[in-house]
This record gives C-alpha cells, sequence and structure tokens, in this order.
C-alpha cells in the first residue's frame, strides 16, 4: 500500500464536492420526507478504477485500490486468482463504498464469452427470424 494521496485538479475537486452535497442533500430529504421509499437492501456507491488493457494498467489500477483501502481502512478484497475483480470495500451500514478493479485477463475473459452475442438472437416458438 502507498501513503500518496494523488492531488486532485479543480474539476475534480469540484466534481467531488457536488457528489458530497448530493449525498448530503440525498440523506436531509429522505429523512425529511419519510413517505418517499428507499433501497429494500443494501446500496453501493460502486467507484470503477477502469478496465486492464495490459499487464502496466493493471499494477497502476491494483495500487490505486491498494490506496483506496489504507485510506478506507480495510483489507483488498483479491478475487484475481479465480478470474475477479480487485477491490476495496468498506460498509456503512446498508450503504457500502466500493471502488473495484477489472484486470486485463478477466475482462479479455469477458469479451472472449460475449464474442458471440452479436450472432445469437432470441426468438419465440413459430417466429422467423
Amino acid at each position: 500500500m502507498t501513503d500518496h494521496t494523488p492531488a486532485l485538479d479543480a474539476d475534480e475537486m469540484a466534481h467531488r464536492d457536488r457528489m458530497i452535497a448530493g449525498l448530503v442533500d440525498l440523506a436531509a430529504f429522505l429523512e425529511a420526507n419519510p413517505g418517499v421509499p428507499v433501497p429494500r437492501f443494501d446500496w453501493t456507491l460502486g467507484v470503477p478504477s477502469g478496465v486492464s488493457v495490459n499487464g502496466t494498467t493493471d499494477m497502476r489500477q491494483r495500487a490505486e485500490i491498494d490506496r483506496i483501502a489504507d485510506e478506507l481502512g480495510v483489507p483488498v478484497l483479491d478475487e484475481t486468482r479465480d478470474g475477479g475483480h480487485y477491490i476495496a470495500r468498506r460498509h456503512f451500514g446498508p450503504v457500502t463504498y466500493e471502488a473495484t478493479h477489472v484486470p486485463a485477463r478477466r475482462m479479455a475473459a469477458f469479451d472472449a464469452l460475449h464474442s458471440y452475442a452479436d450472432n445469437m438472437r432470441a426468438g419465440v416458438a413459430g417466429e422467423v427470424a
């Protein structure tokens, strides 16, 4: 893990400020309006690190997830050995903050699995394609 926090440029900082203000406004609105439903199950704020296209990108993005995990005070969930993702996740009651890295190998497997998608069409019995 690194102890380097990247500097945010003015646009990123403004976006971050808007996001935080929006979350605070949402919480206040929901608290003031008990008739408005909330998700029955947990809710996740997902922050993708991007999709890797090669090993170098994998290493940079894993380092970013390591940094985020350190900021969150949680261990990294490394599912890459089984073809999964690299995740930093912290729960705040039923709300979860999750930063995810999709390794290049996982993305290639996903692309291969879906490579024939355009050639397959679901039909109804008796229907002509």
